[in-house]
This record gives C-alpha cells, structure tokens and sequence, in this order.
C-alpha cells in the first residue's frame, strides 16, 4: 500500500467509525470530532478516546482510557484493521472498550 491509498483508506475508516460512533452512542450524548485525521471521541464523563491515522508506519492509532494505546494495520484480505500485538480489529477494540463505559453494547457496522 502507497502513501496515498493508506491515507483514501485510513480516512474512509475514521469518516465511517465517526458515522458509526453517532448512531450508536447518540443517547449517551458524546462530542465526536474529526479533523486532520483525528478522530476524538469525548464521554459524558470525560473519558477520550482518539484514533488517529499515522502516515509514516501506515497505521492508525488508538488511545483508549479502558486499554490504552495500540496501534492496527490494514489487511486487505479482510478489509480490517488489525492490531499490530495481536489479532483484534479496530472495530473491535473501540466497540468493546466504548461498551465498557457506557454500560450497553456498541455495534460499530
């Protein structure tokens, strides 16, 4: 993958969780941002998660106040991110720490 098709491919990604993010956490009344390939996602209660695009490794990167930071590559056999310590997805990830916070579960597609 080439600069540009990770930077078309990581935005789609951050534009559709952001979309996602809405639907699904619009009760809970969330600030959802995303600008320059910053994806913030701030709680009721002031927890943050922010998942981000990183050019120079072709990543995105995530810091979660439930697992902290990890970092997820693109696979395109799955079109999935997937993290770089281990097979959970991205979706995957922010689905089950966001459920963890909120109390409910949090289907991202």
């Amino acid at each position: 993958m080439d600069d540009s098709e990770f930077a078309l491919v990581a935005d789609r990604t951050l534009v559709r969780l952001a979309q996602n993010l809405e639907a699904a956490l619009d009760a809970d009344d969330p600030d959802i941002d995303l600008a320059h390939g910053i994806l913030t996602v701030e709680l009721a209660d002031g927890r943050t998660f922010i998942a981000n695009k990183h050019q120079p490794t072709r990543q995105i990167w995530l810091s979660s106040p439930v697992s902290g930071a990890s970092h997820y590559t693109y696979d395109s056999g799955t079109d999935a991110w997937r993290s770089t310590r281990g097979a959970q997805t991205l979706d995957a990830q922010i689905s089950a720490d966001l459920a963890e916070c909120v109390g409910h579960s949090v289907a991202l597609g």
